[in-house]
């Protein structure tokens, strides 16, 4: 495995990572998880992504039980989780970065893990209310409190990444590190056009989400929908539809 630098700080990852989006609770348990997680961490994968939006919390849920079993020692992996969307209906509680709604998920994510701290906390997605500020600053404290170790974006326009940026500067606070966009066959534009100046004037980061586009790019979904994949959960139907327009069955 080859490890790589994550953008312009001293931590490495290894350029495979473990994720549990779909798959942790609503397709495995705790036991598979562990089988999958130790497989993955002897092949010298040492960064597990999750959030607390997947299965509700309950993917969170599954990894922590997992770690728990395995008794990895905490110095040897990396966990990442992200915030945005929440997991309740209240004003405050969903579709927000705002400091109560960060502060109060990144003790409930903890919590599920029964961690410590985490590594890296993403901001799932931008916030078109709160103040990026207002953002920063939560984040700056959550790593000053040692909770979390450093932060990053997910699906924002460079342009929101550089304000937060500079915001982090003029404070003094700690700066976010990484960009979490999507990046296969299909989806290319986060690392096309503005971002790649970016990346390189400000030393960011990347890691990616959905690199074999939900599966399609396995050939599984060629000749439909396979009935244990999660083209055919419940929840999932805009997937299904995917799967089906470059499947067979779509063209």
């Amino acid at each position: 495995m080859k490890y790589r630098f994550l953008g312009k700080t001293g931590v490495q990852v290894s350029e495979l990572s473990f994720g549990s989006w779909v798959t942790f609770h609503n397709q495995a348990g705790v036991k598979s998880a562990v089988e999958m997680m130790a497989a993955a961490y002897d092949a010298g994968v040492n960064f597990f992504d999750n959030a607390e939006v997947y299965a509700g919390g309950k993917s969170e849920t599954v990894m922590g039980e997992a770690f728990k079993e395995l008794k990895w020692r905490r110095g040897s992996y990396l966990v990442s989780t992200k915030f945005y969307w929440g997991l309740h209906d209240g004003v405050n509680e969903k579709n927000t970065l705002n400091r109560k709604r960060l502060i109060e998920g990144i003790n409930d994510s903890l919590n599920r893990f029964q961690l410590d701290y985490v590594d890296l906390i993403y901001c799932h997605r931008p916030d078109q209310t709160t103040p990026i500020e207002e953002t920063v600053w939560a984040m700056h404290n959550i790593i000053e409190w040692g909770k979390a170790m450093y932060w990053g974006t997910s699906e924002w326009a460079a342009s929101e990444i550089i304000e937060a940026i500079q915001i982090a500067e003029r404070h003094h606070l700690h700066k976010p590190v990484v960009e979490q966009p999507q990046y296969n066959l299909f989806e290319q534009g986060r690392m096309q056009g503005d971002y790649v100046r970016f990346y390189k004037e400000y030393g960011y980061g990347s890691t990616i989400w959905s690199p074999l586009a939900s599966g399609l790019l396995t050939g599984k979904y060629n000749n439909g929908i396979p009935a244990d994949s999660r083209g055919a959960l419940k929840g999932y139907e805009w997937l299904k539809k995917k799967c089906n327009f470059w499947g067979k069955e779509g063209r």
